[in-house]
């Protein structure tokens, strides 16, 4: 048996590439300064001494010894952990769930079983004061080609202009990403609804203004997103366009594929439109003449000026 030394660099990971078999005296040499390193007990460049066997097979046979100085450090850095009880716990409340003594707040939501709501001290109200705004939904709904996601960009443009952090949803933009699993099925439609409705609920609680540009056509969908926050803080925006002028419109050429019975389902054509009922604001043509996306933008910054939302 003969003892060969080596002197490895320091613990830098990329000082080391991995070579030759995985009982190579650089791989053991590695793995060796990995454990000493995670247990923040050995700075020093000690050797590690590796048996080699040169009598037999002219190979490193694996074995490793590290000296007294380092197995010492060990010892001392990775003791075992040994279980508290709870009398014994140190944990705070934060933590109370962690030792049992929160499971009778746990919920089953749906498909989700053994859940815990989990609160942070930070909350909506400290987002707000730091962004010196309160965070909302304006929910814009309308016909295809009523003019939504212009709506929606010119005023988050105005609000950016005066120094406030919004947000758009707009219904394409989430089609490609979020749901991109969805149709234009009923069904699926309404779990659209649902799934932009519980994103713009936590941007809302995050302090931004979320402005949400979607056609939901459907009255129970948008009530269901309503009911999601706090009174005041949903803000439905009716564009309140006849279905003849979106179809002259036509941005997309969708009514066109429509007629044509090439879209199945589409709304205004073959498909209901349930207007609001209830809505914060409703924007019309007046006769022929339509008010500019600047305009429509002032009506409802007006709106949020009135009801508090442009401050903390």
């Amino acid at each position: 048996m003969t003892t060969v030394k080596s002197f490895p660099p320091s613990c830098s990971t990329t000082m080391f590439k991995c070579r030759q078999s995985p009982t190579s005296p650089e791989n053991l040499g590695f793995s060796m300064l990995c454990g000493i390193n995670a247990a923040r007990s050995f700075r020093s460049r000690k050797s590690l001494a590796l048996v080699y066997d040169g009598a037999k097979s002219k190979q490193y046979t694996g074995a490793s010894l590290i000296d007294d100085s380092v197995r010492n450090c060990l010892r001392k850095s990775l003791k075992p952990i040994k279980a508290k009880n709870d009398s014994e716990s140190s944990c705070t409340d934060n933590t109370a769930a962690f030792s049992g003594k929160n499971l009778h707040q746990m919920s089953n939501i749906g498909n989700s079983t053994n859940i815990l709501w989990h609160d942070c001290p930070i909350q909506k109200r400290d987002r707000q004061q730091l962004l010196q705004q309160r965070g909302c939904v304006i929910w814009l709904t309308g016909l295809s080609g009523s003019g939504k996601s212009t709506l929606a960009c010119a005023l988050s443009q105005s609000l950016h202009s005066r120094g406030k952090l919004t947000y758009i949803l707009d219904g394409d933009n989430l089609r490609h990403g979020l749901n991109r699993d969805l149709s234009f099925r009923a069904e699926d439609r309404s779990e659209n609804i649902r799934r932009i409705g519980e994103v713009a609920k936590l941007f809302a609680d995050a302090g931004v203004i979320c402005i949400t540009s979607l056609i939901s056509p459907y009255q129970k969908d948008r009530d269901a997103c309503r009911a999601l926050l706090p009174e005041g803080d949903f803000i439905e925006v009716f564009i309140d366009v006849p279905l003849h002028v979106c179809e002259a419109r036509d941005p997309k050429g969708l009514y066109k594929l429509a007629r044509a019975g090439k879209i199945k389902g589409f709304t205004g054509i073959d498909d209901p439109y349930e207007p609001p009922c209830g809505c914060e604001i409703v924007l019309q043509l007046k006769g022929s003449e339509c008010k500019s996306p600047k305009d429509m933008a002032e009506i409802v910054i007006s709106y949020l000026e009135k009801s508090g939302h442009l401050k903390a």
